[in-house]
């Protein structure tokens, strides 16, 4: 199963539009969220590779499409 389409699925928020937060830079998300996401290397829906995190939002699955 592709990323956007496990993010439609099992989402409670904006994750049911395929989760897309767009460009973030350092020091605008939740510590864990960032930390997770920073160490992350970019893929694609097809072929992602993910890191599942809880930050006090709750649990999240976090795939990176590319970096700036």
């Amino acid at each position: 199963m592709k990323f956007d389409e496990v993010a439609r699925e099992f989402s409670e928020d904006k994750a049911r539009q395929g989760g897309s937060l767009g460009w973030k830079i350092r020091g605008a998300l939740d510590p864990a969220f960032e930390k997770a996401a920073y160490d992350l290397e970019p893929s694609t829906t097809g072929n992602s590779k993910y890191v599942e995190v809880k930050t006090g939002f709750g649990y999240h699955i976090i795939m990176i499409e590319g970096r700036r």
